[in-house]
């Protein structure tokens, strides 16, 4: 194809003095790694372009096809690849409706799949495919399999638990696995690996989505994860480019300030793209993000940036396989330009698709007004509707066959989701203290406590943890009568228990860090907590904890693999994915013995079966 280019009492005082303490320490630990990343050593070694790998090399007769289908285009069919709307399957006929418009008489080249169903999506993947003259691509945006979005199917856990796991095969396992699922729905792209760098703890938008905060561990997982995906014939969508790791902002809200020099940028957000990019990653979304030393015009999106989307992503780095925008209707993009000056404005600085436009028919109009006067060419027009098609033949587009609706939630759900799930948390949870190799726990015979913080379920743990001896639930809501309480205990086992969903959230409540000290203080205590790793920052000391155990999430899996560690049925083999203010740092992790004792991470499987109208 030819190339062509133009223009994100007693405790209150203890409470203030542990915020106040743990809120100096975190900035100031966060300042000071800032000004170290620039002593980094690691640097990016090119690879001649030659010696770049390609999971799907182009044919004479893809170009056959592509060249035969672009010459029988109208103008506005080739406007209409250029649009990939957001759809839902859990939203009433009215929504159908619309999607169907948008099919027939916009063209639109492509469907993004938000919430609801795989049948109900399968459903409609099927009707909207019958509609158009040339097939949709269809997409996703599943970080942790279809599970992110739909219903009744497979949740895999988040990108920071899988950044804790030293064995990339299992990764790669992962990916190939989600790359099925994908399949048995009719979906092409997957927008995943995530490539941020989650340096800023307090990143309101990335966070558990990022494999972690070191740059060769978040590009090693990151390369399986999407040679796992696209071994299976599915396309990964690396994002957020040049990278959202490091923002205060969530762009979905407001236009993020990425203040950093071009060295740091080249040496730190851009080195997992460098990386992946010699691996065979097929597409890229660029972020939405005002990055002063990259684009000098004030306050102007990446997206909508030649010299980021052009000069840099292609010209510099060499990428040439598609390119998304991220949503076009989220505030970093939707306060810089009105609906059809955004896609005009995102389409001349490099970008191939328009993605979740905010209003596509006053879009489109514009985009061909514009392409009437010559403000966008011929052949701006035609090399990225012939990249989208010679993606579209490679993604079997050009033999398309609707989805098969026999079994589709059994095929989802195999039983060996669950026997790769636990694999993966005996490989990612992590051992951060063992004082006097307080674990594996040996003694059956001492007398064991448990404790629960935080507000959601623990049932698979504690049950699991009675499996190997008697541990007698606690609770009181007085901590001078529940330490009273724990004087006849040898040991006390604390889990913290918080909600997955509101990840940004998880962290020790005020009175649950008050109580945490106080019990440790006067006992001998193993703290697992079933959280985002950072829910340790607010912490300042943690002397008087002899074990400290990182579950990374709260699930039924995780939950039976942390208790099996306890007790020595698995050992520990996880790496800390990010650092802990001066306490802990990016790949400690201990590993603890494994004794001879029965794990019960073969569970007897039990087919899912879903409700019909969860379908």
């Amino acid at each position: 194809m030819k190339n062509y280019f133009i223009k994100i009492s007693l405790y209150a005082t203890l409470i203030l003095l542990i915020t106040n303490c743990a809120s100096k320490k975190s900035n100031t630990i966060t300042a000071s790694k800032k000004d170290n990343f620039l002593k980094d050593t690691i640097v990016y070694v090119p690879k001649d372009k030659s010696e770049r790998k390609n999971f799907f090399k182009d044919s004479d007769r893809e170009t056959t096809w592509v060249d035969s289908i672009y010459s029988k285009m109208s103008v506005r069919e080739k406007i209409g690849q250029l649009f990939m709307v957001s759809a839902y399957s859990n939203k009433d006929s009215v929504h159908t409706n619309e999607i169907n418009t948008l099919v027939q008489d916009y063209k639109v080249g492509g469907i993004l799949f938000f919430q609801g169903g795989p049948v109900r999506q399968a459903k409609l993947t099927n009707l909207y495919q019958s509609k158009a003259k040339v097939p949709l691509f269809v997409a996703i945006d599943g970080e942790w399999g279809l599970g992110m979005r739909l219903d009744s199917t497979y949740v895999y856990p988040w990108n920071m638990t899988l950044g804790a796991i030293q064995d990339l095969s299992l990764i790669e396992n992962v990916g190939r696995n989600m790359a099925n699922e994908n399949k048995r729905i009719g979906i092409h792209f997957n927008f995943a690996p995530v490539l941020d760098i989650n340096t800023n703890p307090k990143n309101p938008i990335i966070g558990n989505r990022s494999f972690g905060e070191n740059k060769v561990n978040v590009s090693n997982k990151a390369i399986a994860l999407m040679k796992g995906v696209q071994s299976q014939g599915v396309f990964s969508t690396g994002k957020h480019f040049p990278g959202h790791g490091d923002t205060s902002v969530d762009s979905h809200k407001a236009l993020p300030l990425i203040d950093f020099s071009k060295e740091r940028l080249d040496l730190v957000e851009l080195y997992p793209y460098k990386q992946i990019f010699d691996e065979g990653l097929v597409s890229v979304m660029v972020a939405h993000l005002n990055i002063p030393r990259l684009e000098p015009q004030p306050n102007y999106p990446s997206s909508a940036s030649y010299n980021i989307v052009t000069n840099l992503l292609q010209k510099e780095l060499g990428f040439n396989g598609l390119i998304f925008t991220d949503g076009l209707a989220m505030k970093g993009a939707a306060d810089f330009k009105g609906p059809g000056d955004l896609e005009i404005a995102v389409l001349l600085a490099g970008n191939d698709i328009f993605l979740g436009p905010e209003n596509v028919p006053a879009a489109f109009q514009k985009v061909e007004t514009a392409y009437s006067e010559g403000i966008i060419t011929e052949g701006r027009l035609a090399h990225s509707v012939k990249k989208i098609l010679h993606y579209k033949f490679k993604a079997g587009l050009n033999k398309y066959k609707p989805i098969d609706m026999a079994n589709i939630c059994n095929d989802l759900n195999s039983p060996q989701n669950d026997a790769l799930h636990y694999k993966l948390y005996e490989n990612a949870i992590t051992v951060l203290k063992n004082e006097k190799k307080i674990l594996p726990i040996k003694d059956l015979d001492q007398k064991i406590a448990y404790l629960k913080l935080g507000e959601d379920v623990n049932s698979n743990f504690v049950t699991t943890l009675k499996k190997y001896t008697e541990v007698t639930e606690v609770a009181n809501t007085n901590i001078d009568s529940l330490n009273n309480e724990l004087k006849k205990y040898d040991l006390v086992i604390i889990g913290l228990h918080k909600v997955n969903k509101t990840w940004e959230k998880q962290s020790f409540t005020d009175t649950e860090l008050i109580w945490l000290q106080e019990i440790a203080k006067h006992n001998k205590v193993i703290l697992d907590v079933f959280t985002k790793p950072y829910s340790l920052l607010p912490l300042t000391n943690f002397d008087d904890i002899e074990g400290l155990v990182v579950s990374y999430q709260n699930s039924d899996i995780s939950q039976i693999v942390s208790a099996e560690l306890l007790f020595g049925a698995v050992e520990a083999k996880g790496k800390l994915p990010v650092s802990i203010n001066n306490f802990f740092n990016v790949n400690d992790g201990l590993s603890t013995e494994k004794i001879n004792r029965l794990g019960f991470t073969t569970p007897k499987f039990q087919e899912i079966k879903p409700k019909e109208n969860q379908l």
